[in-house]
């Protein structure tokens, strides 16, 4: 039997740019995930870049958005754009045997994308909820939902996941 957990990607107050179209389904989706007994982990971008104006680390831009549910304190920060680059991340998920994850967040063109297809690569169950990952540029997300299950993830919408057995 697998670990399963819902992994929210880089849902800050430095996305400005339509995480709010999808906070709603995020929130849901937590809501589905704790009512299953799942893990849910928040991950977060901090930028290390000289001169970057976003995602700087101990900002409120860094900080997650105040409209997402944050229901577990299973927070990992990541300075690049796979999720599994953070060690504290990938040592948490090793020692508690998480093996398959739902993933929702942003961005669906980057941190989501290069986290989906790294975890795939590892060999780990990777599960895409369309309707709560988000893009600073809305006409690439038909194509990034294309991408992930080239790459061997599943993509269903939340209420597809709702209705289906896990």
């Amino acid at each position: 039997m697998s670990n399963k957990a819902l992994v929210v990607i880089d849902i800050q107050n430095d996305i400005t740019k339509h995480y709010r179209d999808i906070i709603d389904s995020i929130n849901a989706a937590i809501d589905w995930a704790v009512d299953l007994g799942m893990t849910v982990i928040y991950i977060k971008h901090n930028n290390l870049s000289p001169g970057t104006r976003t995602f700087k680390p101990d900002t409120k831009g860094a900080e997650l958005a105040p409209e997402l549910k944050v229901v577990s304190d299973h927070i990992f920060i990541k300075t690049k754009a796979n999720s599994l680059t953070s060690r504290d991340f990938s040592e948490y998920i090793q020692e508690n045997g998480i093996d398959e994850f739902y993933i929702t967040g942003a961005d669906a063109t980057a941190c989501v994308k290069s986290t989906c297809f790294n975890m795939t690569k590892a060999g780990y169950a990777v599960h895409v909820i369309s309707d709560c990952v988000t893009s600073y540029d809305l006409k690439k997300i038909p194509d990034m939902l294309t991408y992930y299950a080239d790459k061997g993830c599943e993509v269903r919408t939340l209420a597809e996941y709702k209705k289906g057995d896990l």
